[in-house]
């Protein structure tokens, strides 16, 4: 896999989770907790992105 590749995959994957907390947030039973899990995910990813970005420069 190119580089180019695995970052489209890992911004795919980021705007997935993104997509997947707005749709918690609008449930009532969402928990705090779920949540917080997949922001840390979302997290993880943007940093992996970046430093992907970095070494490619």
């Amino acid at each position: 896999m190119s580089l180019e590749s695995h970052l489209e995959t890992l911004q795919q994957r980021h705007s997935a989770l993104d997509s997947e907390i707005a749709a918690l947030r609008q449930k009532p039973a969402a928990g705090d907790t779920e949540i917080q899990e997949l922001k840390r995910k979302k997290l993880v990813l943007k940093d992996e992105i970046e430093r992907l970005r970095i070494s490619r420069n």
